[in-house]
């Protein structure tokens, strides 16, 4: 691909690329993947005759709308170019933006895939008695009790978690931090682990890491160690293997609307910051509703 750009806009990129680096903050994923879709950009636009510089709003909506991609590349695409141009305006490098009056493609997020209880109750059953075990059932059990995210549940520390109130301590994103209650049965098997699983990961007596959940050598527990313990139990229980600590995330969400949660209230304990994004759940749920409508509307019911 980058043989087909010329060495000019392959430099225009690399700069852009070292400027999203230093200033944005942006996720290296993100980074790499912006670099692509403007190396894909400026090699069409060479294809057509044209260069980076040279590329008018039509020449970004011919390109946008050239390839059979998924809404979310195509915004992802969308949002490379505009970023590109927009930094360029910024700095005066260009009197112009190609991307001012460009739409945002829409994207239509799938629906999150949640669990059925008899599911998360074969997995939760999964683990052990062993010291492993336990902390194995008391991470899942976290997990699908609080709804959290992978990457706010392994940066829960000891202090974060009141057992006798039964609430966790969590800063999700935006830095935002916010007070979500766990269950009995997580509250159970928290208590069971800090007594009988964590202080013998690594071997008793050693220091361990400040973290709630500990690898076997007691350090912090990895985001891919937490991953390959879910697959695990996961095959265990008889279940699909691409389920992921964000499946009981979504199943904590489904499995409290189809119990009548309120709306806002499910918003405030995932940590949406709008309530737009939580509402995708009442579609995962409109199956189950119907259900119930048809077994318990006398017009529904038929005979």
């Amino acid at each position: 691909m980058e043989a087909q750009v010329s060495d000019s806009d392959l430099a225009l990129v690399a700069s852009h690329v070292r400027g999203l680096r230093l200033e944005e903050g942006l996720a290296e994923k993100t980074v790499d993947s912006y670099r692509r879709d403007l190396v894909q950009f400026a090699a069409f636009l060479r294809a057509q005759g044209g260069t980076l510089e040279s590329a008018s709003a039509e020449d970004v909506r011919t390109f946008l709308s050239s390839g059979a991609w998924a809404g979310s590349t195509k915004a992802r695409k969308a949002a490379a170019i505009r970023s590109f141009y927009g930094h360029r305006l910024l700095r005066g490098e260009a009197s112009a933006d190609p991307t001012r009056t460009l739409a945002t493609p829409r994207v239509h997020p799938g629906l999150p895939r949640a669990l059925s209880i008899a599911a998360v109750d074969r997995l939760l059953a999964a683990p052990k008695g062993d010291v492993q075990g336990l902390r194995d059932r008391a991470l899942l059990e976290t997990l699908y009790g609080a709804g959290l995210r992978a990457s706010e549940c392994l940066q829960l520390r000891l202090q974060d978690v009141d057992l006798e109130v039964g609430f966790v301590r969590t800063v999700g994103k935006g830095d935002k931090e916010r007070v979500v209650p766990i269950g009995r049965k997580a509250v159970e098997a928290l208590r069971i682990y800090n007594e009988r699983g964590r202080p013998f990961l690594g071997g008793a007596g050693t220091i361990k890491a400040p973290e709630l959940f500990l690898n076997n050598r007691g350090r912090k527990l990895s985001r891919q160690g937490l991953h390959l313990i879910i697959k695990g139990y996961a095959r265990q229980a008889g279940l699909s293997s691409d389920i992921s600590a964000h499946t009981l995330r979504h199943s904590f969400a489904t499995h409290l609307l189809e119990g009548g949660a309120d709306l806002r209230a499910v918003q405030e304990m995932l940590g949406h910051s709008d309530l737009s994004t939580t509402q995708i759940y009442t579609h995962v749920t409109a199956s189950h509703l119907e259900r119930i409508y048809r077994e318990a509307h006398p017009r529904a019911r038929s005979g």
